[in-house]
């Protein structure tokens, strides 16, 4: 049997010990490797995966060619704001007009180093990656400015990994193209912020009825502690819970040295004014002129700028409205007993200065100044004194009031049916609205001639008769129709346009369309002077007397028809022409004697005589 012959140093301490330190490098060798083997897998991974997010995802141009949903906003004739139409109530703001406390306030409620990062913050995306992960799902936030901007631009609220990729992203491609300040305004005037306001202009005007550039500290605070839950931290809904979050912003504000003391302690507690909450059930506000908007977007907004443009667009549109005179008629239709309508022109430019087609927006969206086909009684006919006139006839001329009786037994009365004067001037006939007379003086003009007239003069009516009851206003029209006729005897024999949008400007303030009186000559300045000479006799001392506005030369005519259905008054002064219709929709008499003289002629001279005032 052999031994082989071993060295002493073998069995000594020191070769035990290297052998053993073999093994363990051997072993954290192999470990070694093998995370690096997962580490590149995983970048491989990593690179794959973000590679196909980033293709998915809008690329630099998308980003700035990007438009945002913007509210476009109705103007009255002198600048005031109307209303506005909106998918998103948004109305875009320079970041140098929104008040530095909302500035601060935002910042210390949602990143306060957002002047700092580069759009997103590693190390906290780590933290809510590691939180994630170990729930099973997204539970931790770590989103900047930059990356919340991103979300709200292009991406949805979905609660994923996948999307928190890409938010990251688009972040950092967004602070490559813009300023830390373009970021910043673009982001607070994108932000949500509850009850349907979107961004800070409107947010401000929602829940304080003020610009942003005059919020306050706790103001802004309040504003600035929506963004986390609108709904939950809303002062509307729950002043409790607004103003725990209102402090939080404040304490923040405090920490960063961006308050003082003195500040966060007389703000701390104060509760501010809110703004008088307004019910909008639709994207037309029911206190802003509801009749003449839903007219200019029916009838130009709509078929020329499609629905997009209107909604999201963000145009300017500067009207031809007296908001202040059109607040005034609202108030007085509202009050009347029966439906109706109001519609005041100037009759020099064809401006609509007010609209009005019924007592209650909400109830009924017909408009009665434009949509309602009614009979206007004596008040269409001036059309028939004022064709007379053209053939050579004046206002002292003689026409027959008495009985007439037609071989087809019709026999037009006057409205005292048992009284007729006899022989009598046109200037009394018109005065004292004689129905004989009108009927005869028609037979002497020629249907022909008076429905040329009218057509002339601005009635587009496809029902006017054709036979001598036209005389005593057998026609169906609009107020629209019958103010721009009577528009042409205050201006001296023009027919007007009407018109009710002045100018249109892009969300970038560029022109987009512009308008402006179109006047076409349609009687001579004789006969439209006469004729208007021989109404104002008609408020002087004819059926029209009670409408006479002290110290101005006012002209009208009443209106009514059999059975007292509907009742008009038709004038005006100088510069503006009104007309108020008054009948139920459902052509049931008024009752009583509701004559245009009894009905209509009050509700006209109301409004006119606050318009000659603010005129």
């Amino acid at each position: 049997m052999s031994y082989a012959t071993r060295n002493d140093k073998d069995f000594s301490l020191e070769h035990k010990t290297k052998k053993k330190k073999s093994f363990v490098f051997s072993i954290f060798s192999s470990l070694l490797l093998l995370a690096a083997v997962i580490g590149a897998v995983v970048a491989v991974a990593m690179i794959f995966f973000l590679k196909d997010i980033t293709n998915t995802l809008p690329s630099y141009q998308d980003m700035l060619d990007h438009q945002p949903s913007l509210a476009t906003t109705i103007y009255d004739r002198n600048g005031k704001v109307v209303t506005q139409l909106f998918q998103e109530n948004r109305t875009w703001v320079k970041l140098d007009a929104i008040s530095p406390w909302m500035v601060k306030a935002i910042l210390a409620a949602e990143d306060d180093s957002f002047y700092d990062h580069s759009g997103i913050r590693p190390v906290a995306i780590v933290r809510a990656i590691v939180v994630d992960i170990f729930h099973m799902g997204a539970k931790q936030g770590a989103s900047t400015i930059t990356q919340q901007l991103a979300r709200n631009l292009f991406l949805s609220n979905e609660k994923t990994i996948i999307r928190k990729a890409k938010e990251a992203v688009l972040a950092l491609r967004l602070e490559r193209i813009y300023t830390k300040d373009q970021l910043l305004e673009m982001y607070l005037n994108t932000i949500y912020m509850g009850h349907g306001a979107y961004g800070v202009e409107a947010a401000a005007k929602t829940y304080f009825a003020k610009a942003p550039k005059n919020l306050t500290i706790d103001e802004s605070a309040i504003l600035a502690g929506l963004v986390a839950a609108p709904e939950k931290y809303s002062p509307f809904r729950s002043g409790k819970s607004s103003q725990t979050r209102k402090a939080y912003v404040m304490r923040r504000m405090l920490d960063l040295d961006w308050i003082s003391k003195d500040d966060y302690d007389s703000y701390l507690n104060k509760k501010p004014a809110l703004a008088k909450r307004t019910a909008r059930t639709n994207s037309i506000s029911l206190e802003g002129a509801p009749y003449f908007v839903s007219y200019i977007l029916f009838k130009q907004l709509l078929p020329h700028y499609g629905t997009d443009k209107i909604y999201r667009g963000g145009l300017k549109v500067h009207t031809t409205l007296d908001i202040d005179l059109q607040k005034k008629a609202e108030e007085i239709v509202s009050k009347m007993p029966h439906e109706g309508a109001l519609i005041a022109l100037d009759p020099n430019t064809g401006e609509i200065l007010a609209m009005v087609g019924g007592r209650d927006f909400d109830k009924s969206k017909f408009n009665r100044a434009t949509q309602a086909y009614r009979q206007p009684g004596s008040s269409f006919k001036p059309i028939v004194y004022a064709t007379a006139l053209e053939q050579g006839y004046r206002g002292v001329d003689h026409i027959l009031d008495a009985p007439l009786l037609f071989p087809n037994g019709w026999s037009p009365s006057n409205y005292t049916s048992n009284k007729y004067d006899g022989e009598i001037t046109l200037l009394t006939a018109l005065a004292k609205s004689i129905n004989t007379s009108a009927v005869r003086l028609a037979q002497i003009d020629g249907v022909g001639r008076i429905a040329d007239l009218a057509r002339r003069i601005g009635i587009t009516t496809p029902y006017l008769p054709d036979d001598l009851s036209v005389a005593l206003g057998t026609a169906s029209v609009t107020p629209l129709e019958m103010s721009v006729a009577y528009s042409t005897f205050a201006n001296n024999g023009y027919k007007v346009e009407p018109y009710a949008v002045k100018e249109i400007l892009s969300q970038r303030g560029e022109s987009l369309e512009q308008n402006g009186p179109k006047l076409t000559s349609a009687i001579s300045p004789t006969t439209a002077v006469s004729l208007r000479s021989m109404l104002e006799q008609v408020t002087g001392w004819g059926t029209g007397a009670r409408a006479k506005i002290p110290n101005y030369e006012t002209f009208g005519k009443t209106g009514t028809t059999n059975d007292w259905t509907d009742a008009w008054f038709v004038g005006g002064v100088p510069g503006l022409v009104v007309v108020v219709y008054i009948g139920n929709d459902n052509h049931k008499p008024l009752g009583g004697r509701s004559t245009g003289a009894v009905a209509a002629l009050p509700v006209w001279k109301e409004f006119v005589s606050y318009a000659v005032t603010e005129m």
